[in-house]
């Protein structure tokens, strides 16, 4: 299942992110493949794209960071997918 991440960084928590970033690369646990990630030009926002069989894993995988980072995440479907659900 393909979920989506849009993930945003205070001001505040930015270098703490950033240390963090760098020492982890931001690497996703087992079981979650990352299919793409982008940043905005000035840093702080971005989005990340990700598949795995199990939400519980994406829920962990943002727990690591949620001191940190806020995250607006949700399930979603290609276009063939979403040619299926409206026939």
């Amino acid at each position: 299942m393909l979920f989506v991440s849009e993930y945003k960084i205070a001001p505040e928590n930015r270098d703490v992110a950033q240390e963090r970033f760098k020492k982890t690369g931001g690497a996703p646990p087992q079981g979650v493949k990352v299919i793409g990630r982008w940043h905005s030009v000035v840093g702080g926002r971005g989005v990340t794209v990700y598949e795995a069989n199990d939400a519980q894993l994406i829920a962990q995988w943002a727990q690591q960071w949620s001191d940190v980072i806020s995250f607006e995440i949700y399930a979603a479907i290609d276009d063939a997918g979403f040619a299926k659900v409206i026939g």
